[in-house]
C-alpha cells in the first residue's frame, strides 16, 4: 500500500473528535488526506483538528453538526465538498451508547428516540447527503468509499442493551442496501468493533482489569482491542486493496462473535 495513498483526496469523519474517529483522522491525514471532522463537542473537535494540522500539515475543517438533524447534515455535506473539492472517503462513525441492563420493555421512549435518531437515522442522513455528491466524482474505478461503524452488538444482540443493539442491526442491514444503491461507483462496508480501549476504557486500568478478569471477555486473543486495530481495517477499506469488496461487515473483536460471549456490557461513546 502506498504510504500516501490518500494524497489529493478528502475524507469526512463523523464522531471525529475522539475515540475511533480521532484515531482514523490522524491515520488518514498521515497518508495525505485533507479532512472534514464532524462532531457535536466543539472543544474536543477544535483540539483534535489543530493537533492533526500541526502534526501532518494537512487541511482539517472542523464542523459542528448534530447528525440526527437533516438540515445540519445537508449543510455539513455541502460545506465539506466546497472546502475539500472532493470527498473520497466517508467514515460514518458518530453514535451513542447505552448503559448495560436496560430491558427493551422497560426502555424509555426518549432513550429509544435518542439512540435510533443518532445511531441509525444519523448514519442514513450522512450517507444520503454525502453520497449524492460523491457519485458525481470522476475517480476511477471507484468514485468513493463509505464505511459505517456498527458493532458486535448488532451481530449477537443482547437484551440488556436492546436499543443500541437494534440500532447496530439496522446499520448492518442498511449497509447491504446502500451497497446495492451506490454500486458500481461507490463501495459501502461496515466495521463491528467489540471491546476496545476507548471511550470509558481510556486510562481506566481498573475497568480493563475488571472486564478481563471477571469472565466478561474471553477471546482467542485474550486482550481488548485498541484504536489502532480499528485504524488498520479502515486503512484497508479506504484503499484500492478493497475495491472489489462492498456490502460487508467486518468484525474487529478478537474473536468475540465466534466464541459466544455476550456482545456488550458497558456504556460507551462508540
Amino acid at each position: 500500500m502506498d504510504e500516501k495513498f490518500l494524497e489529493g483526496k478528502g475524507a469526512i469523519i463523523t464522531g471525529g473528535a475522539s475515540g475511533f474517529g480521532k484515531g482514523v483522522a490522524h491515520a488518514f491525514a498521515e497518508r495525505g488526506a485533507n479532512l472534514v471532522l464532524v462532531d457535536i463537542n466543539k472543544e474536543l473537535l477544535e483540539e483534535t483538528s489543530k493537533d492533526i494540522e500541526k502534526k501532518t500539515s494537512q487541511k482539517v475543517i472542523p464542523i459542528i453538526c448534530d447528525v440526527s438533524k437533516s438540515d445540519q447534515v445537508e449543510a455539513m455535506a455541502k460545506q465539506a465538498f466546497q472546502e475539500l473539492d472532493n470527498v473520497f472517503v466517508l467514515f460514518n462513525n458518530a453514535g451513542v451508547g447505552y448503559p448495560y441492563g436496560a430491558d427493551l420493555l422497560r426502555t424509555k421512549e426518549k432513550d429509544w428516540d435518542r439512540i435510533l435518531n443518532i445511531n441509525l437515522k444519523g448514519q442514513w442522513l450522512v450517507s444520503k447527503f454525502v453520497s449524492k455528491r460523491m457519485k458525481k466524482q470522476t475517480f476511477e474505478p471507484i468514485a468513493g468509499k463509505v464505511i459505517h461503524t456498527a458493532s458486535v452488538a448488532g451481530m449477537k444482540v443482547d437484551n440488556k442493551t436492546p436499543v443500541y443493539s437494534i440500532s447496530k442491526v439496522g446499520i448492518i442491514a442498511m449497509v447491504q442496501m446502500l451497497a446495492q444503491s451506490l454500486a458500481p461507483k461507490i463501495t459501502v462496508n461496515s466495521i463491528s468493533p467489540g471491546y476496545h480501549i476507548t471511550g470509558i476504557y481510556d486510562n481506566r486500568e481498573d475497568a480493563v482489569k475488571m472486564i478481563m478478569d471477571d469472565g466478561h471477555v474471553k477471546t482467542p486473543l485474550n486482550r481488548l482491542g485498541t484504536v489502532e486495530d480499528v485504524v488498520n481495517v479502515l486503512l484497508f477499506l479506504a484503499s484500492n486493496l478493497s475495491d472489489f469488496i462492498t456490502g460487508h461487515n467486518f468484525p474487529i473483536d478478537g474473536g468475540i462473535t465466534e466464541v459466544g460471549v455476550p456482545a456488550y456490557y458497558f456504556k460507551s461513546d462508540i
